[in-house]
């Protein structure tokens, strides 16, 4: 899955000149919604079913800058799904250049509004994200999928 056309804005550099880390995960957050359109997963799910997604965990690689007024291209992989959660990776390419700027894999829940409590996704999702995980399932594990931190000592 693709999504083209999202840019770096004048507010999201920062002193050095380059995206703000912070603006990442902002962007990030806001490709996940455009890609989620198509599945009726967006804003307009949330206000119809009083049911959303809440992310856990996230880890962002940054591979290479972006400045102002570059165009963002997005890809979406799903790595694992059951009936309440996700686990997926993203990666942000520079649009023009082609090269990969960032990554950032995550694990979102799904909630029930009203109780703040997680939930299994409706049965049409369940399906779908079923259905989209035997396809993705076969795609190669991006190399920094499972990523942990820590510093690599050189002998």
């Amino acid at each position: 899955m693709q999504l083209e056309g999202m840019q770096v804005l004048p507010e999201h550099i920062d002193a050095n000149g380059h995206m703000n880390v912070g603006y990442y995960n902002v962007i990030f957050d806001q490709a996940l919604d455009k890609l989620f359109v198509p599945f009726q997963l967006d804003w307009s799910y949330v206000q119809r079913t009083n049911l959303s997604t809440f992310v856990l965990e996230t880890h962002v690689c940054y591979l290479q800058e972006v400045v102002q007024g570059d165009v963002l291209r997005f890809t979406f992989q799903l790595l694992g799904q059951d009936a309440k959660r996700l686990h997926y990776f993203m990666g942000m390419y520079h649009a023009e250049q082609g090269y990969l700027a960032a990554t950032s894999e995550q694990v979102l829940v799904h909630v029930d509004l009203n109780t703040r409590r997680s939930c299994p996704f409706l049965p049409e999702h369940q399906d779908l994200f079923a259905r989209m995980m035997a396809g993705h399932g076969k795609l190669p594990k991006p190399e920094q999928a499972g990523r942990s931190l820590g510093l690599v000592r050189k002998t």
